[in-house]
């Protein structure tokens, strides 16, 4: 703690509560250093110059008569902001030390020096305000930082410039809009020694979710160099996420996403301070962290944040010298966090448009707006109030741009980069790091941005008409038959975290290879014998990260159902084995080298019948080691296995003899296997199926395809595809009497009881176990089970 006339105090000696002493960054250096060491978290030593230092300093040169002209002159509209802050830097910059400040600042440089075992010690000098890293206000770059000063009188210079920072243009109309009295601002100056992260790396890490609030992650990007490349949004970088509840068992690997970002560039030391290069090939193409790495900065966060209660914004580096890493800096999480538990608006496109670019989606939130290109800040009296900002990447002087934008679309940067922890922070959808935002984009022309698609964010062509709707949790009533939710897209599972479902009732495989891996397994297998270049360049780019392309499948596919296993852990999640069609698998990358043309693909080669041919065995293994990798490596031995569009018992029989040879034997380590219901065979011969399957889910979708003879996509027949039809009940009744008579589960996975209450009230008569819908159904179709169960006991008690 800081004593009264104490101009410098060392870092481990302040703690939370000192944030008037020697403001909210030190303050939280301070409480890691304290406190968390028994958790080995690294944190660099160092020393604070007090607030009160600095008040000396503002008497000392007479600063305080030069503020109250300026700024009161400022807020009469008698002067710009730009001349104010101008004329209250130069104040700041000419100023000199009180001989007891300097003295002070002197005795702590040289005694850190004397610790680090060095002459001349190279730090960082950071400043810290009394108003700033509060939980309801991130200050987000406002006040200046000075990497790698070395020298008493270089320090001393950085730390008036510290002080100086406290009247950028931004800074000032930050504090205006958010009425803090500029003369209730103190500043403190950080010094700590110097990570050489230019020789080595540095990133970000939130302790949730920074788009959907989902609290069970933490998420980490990481670049290589300085991290100011990230807060830049100058560089894409790679980004991690790590399941917390699994991170406490040593055998287990939680990692459920890990992306290899571009990262083109990287920023250094040069002989004239930080300079920009670029990235060498094997950099671009390697990931920036292990997975030892990534599992000690979320161990880390996950202490942090006990520690403090809340969720938290970290930043960390790498030494490039010694290997360590090190957290410097952590603040409250000022956005997901304040968002109301019960309640949250869910945002849908309801017709379709144009693309016209795509990149990391920032919000969740659709807007349309006319384009305004910007090349700098400078242009903002060019810019429209309500405009969609396109540019190539923002740093805190866009401030007074982006709170007039409706949404924001960059080339460069990532979840973490400024523009999207300001998007977050004002409520604004923002599409990052497109990369030809500024070449595709026309000034003046209309378009939607959408960041209600999951992970990735798109620019539409046009306004495109959507919807919103407000959903209140706690209004939902409690059903005996379990809702549980059909999930696919895993870039947009977390949006739906907050449902309180009971379950996940189809994650489709199909859909995880399709967006997320996006190669065909078997062009992984057979590499070398592709004979299409195109395809070969663009799998060999992709996979670069990896020793084995076999591997990136295995991985990638683990990892997208990982992000679906999550959402509801540790509640059940089936997962159906692939169950493309063959012109769809054609349409993978490299896929039109492995599969045969059918005229009638909806009753071909596929699902079960694929995964024991020679034609597609070795791809059905790597999937195979996939659902391993998920529930034994990776924790998530929640996750059941179903296979679809089985023709046979004997096929039954068979599919399950090649699991087990890969490692998936029913019943070994709690793993269930349950049967796609969708074939009328499936219904005839139920009792004979059984045996030989945990559950079944019935596709109502095939099965009124496969029921009525009707193809469920031609257009012409759409009259005819009902699943309501008397025969098609007939089915689903036999289905789940036939499930229950011998003993297994049975659900239902389709559209029905969304589209029709009378539906669900059918499937509740019947005594279903379960149904799984769309989450933007999910309210709906709970309140229809919730009606008709009353309804069902009402009978009964009458």
């Amino acid at each position: 703690m800081a004593h009264e006339g104490e101009q410098v105090v060392w870092l481990d000696e302040v703690a939370a509560e000192d944030i008037g002493a020697v403001g909210g960054k030190n303050a939280s250096l301070g409480e890691l250093l304290a406190n968390l060491g028994d958790a080995g978290v690294e944190v660099p030593p160092g020393f604070a110059t007090t607030v009160e230092a600095y008040w000396a300093y503002v008497e000392a040169n007479e600063l305080a008569p030069v503020m109250q002209e300026q700024l009161g002159a400022l807020e009469r509209g008698e002067r710009q902001l730009a001349d104010v802050g101008r004329a209250l830097r130069a104040a700041f910059t000419a100023g000199t030390w009180p001989e007891a400040a300097e003295a002070a600042i002197r005795d702590a440089y040289a005694e850190l020096a004397r610790r680090q075992g060095v002459d001349e010690a190279s730090v960082a000098v950071r400043s810290s305000a009394t108003a700033e890293d509060l939980p309801d206000a991130s200050f987000a770059g406002q006040q200046e930082t000075f990497l790698n000063v070395s020298g008493a009188d270089a320090l001393l210079d950085a730390a008036r410039r510290c002080y100086a920072s406290l009247f950028t243009d931004r800074a000032i109309e930050y504090r205006r809009a958010r009425d803090f009295d500029h003369f209730k601002v103190g500043l403190s100056v950080g010094v700590q020694a110097m990570v050489r992260a230019d020789l080595g790396s540095a990133g970000v890490i939130f302790t949730l979710d920074p788009e959907t609030g989902f609290d069970r992650v933490v998420v980490i990007d990481a670049v290589w160099g300085l991290g100011e490349s990230l807060v830049q949004g100058s560089v894409d970088p790679d980004a991690y996420q790590v399941y917390k509840p699994l991170l406490d068992d040593p055998e287990r690997v939680p990692i459920i996403d890990s992306k290899c970002g571009s990262k083109e560039a990287k920023l250094v030391y040069g002989e004239r301070g930080i300079v920009r290069v670029e990235t060498t090939a094997a950099e671009r193409s390697a990931f920036v962290l292990d997975e030892a790495d990534v599992l000690t900065l979320a161990r880390w966060a996950c202490a942090i944040e006990e520690h403090y209660g809340r969720p938290m914004d970290i930043e960390w580096a790498r030494d490039g010298e010694t290997g360590r890493l090190y957290v410097v800096q952590a603040r409250p999480e000022t956005v997901q966090s304040r968002q109301k538990a019960g309640q949250f608006s869910v945002h849908r496109l309801t017709e379709k448009g144009h693309r016209l670019t795509r990149g990391t989606s920032v919000g969740t939130r659709i807007v349309s707006g006319r384009v305004c290109r910007l090349d700098s800040p400078r242009d903002v009296g060019l810019f429209a109030e309500g405009a969609v900002l396109v540019t190539a990447s923002t740093d805190p002087d866009w401030g007074p741009i982006l709170k007039r934008a409706a949404a924001i679309v960059t080339d460069h940067g990532g979840r973490t980069s400024h523009a999207a922890i300001v998007a977050r922070e004002l409520g604004l959808p923002a599409v990052v790091g497109c990369g030809d935002a500024t070449r595709t984009l026309r000034d003046g022309q209309e378009v939607t941005v959408s960041c209600a698609e999951g992970d990735t964010g798109f620019v539409y062509e046009g306004a495109l008409t959507y919807e919103e709707e407000e959903i209140h949790l706690e209004e939902l009533p409690e059903t005996r038959t379990r809702v549980m939710l059909n999930l696919a897209n895993p870039a947009a599972a977390f949006q739906w975290w907050r449902l309180p479902a009971d379950g996940v009732g189809l994650a489709r495989m199909e859909f995880v290879v399709n967006d997320h891996v996006r190669i065909h397994p078997m062009a992984l297998v057979r590499f070398d014998e592709l004979e299409d270049e195109e395809a070969k360049a663009r799998i060999a780019a992709m996979t670069s990260a990896y020793e084995d392309k076999k591997t990136y499948f295995v991985e990638q596919l683990a990892q997208g159902l990982a992000r679906i296993a999550a959402v509801l852990h540790p509640r059940p999640v089936i997962v159906r084995m692939s169950d493309f069609k063959t012109n769809e698998y054609a349409n993978l990358i490299g896929g039109t080298a492995f599969e045969p043309e059918e005229e009638n693909p909806m009753l071909g080669f596929r699902g079960a019948s694929r995964y024991y041919a020679p034609a597609y065995r070795e791809g059905f293994a790597l999937e195979c080691q996939a659902i391993k990798r998920l529930r034994e490596r990776m924790g998530f031995a929640n996750v059941i296995v179903m296979i679809p569009f089985c023709r046979t018992v004997a096929e039954a029989q068979q599919v399950l003899e090649v699991m087990a040879e890969h490692g998936l034997e029913r019943g070994r380590d709690g793993l269930e296997v349950y049967m796609m219901c969708e074939i009328p065979a499936n219904v005839v011969l139920a009792e004979e199926f059984a045996p030989h399957f945990d559950g079944f889910s019935i596709g109502s979708n095939d099965l009124t395809q496969l029921t009525l003879g009707v193809d469920r996509d031609a257009g012409n027949l759409a009259a005819l595809f009902d699943e309501q039809d008397p025969a098609v009940r007939w089915m689903i009744r036999t289905a789940i009497e036939g499930a229950h008579a011998a003993g297994i589960k049975v659900g239902l996975c389709g559209q029905a009881p969304s589209d029709h209450p009378d539906f669900a009230a059918f499937l509740v008569e019947l005594g279903i176990d379960s149904m799984s819908v769309t989450p933007d159904s999910f309210v709906s179709v709970k309140q229809h089970v919730a009606a008709a169960e009353a309804q069902r006991r009402g009978a009964s008690q009458g």
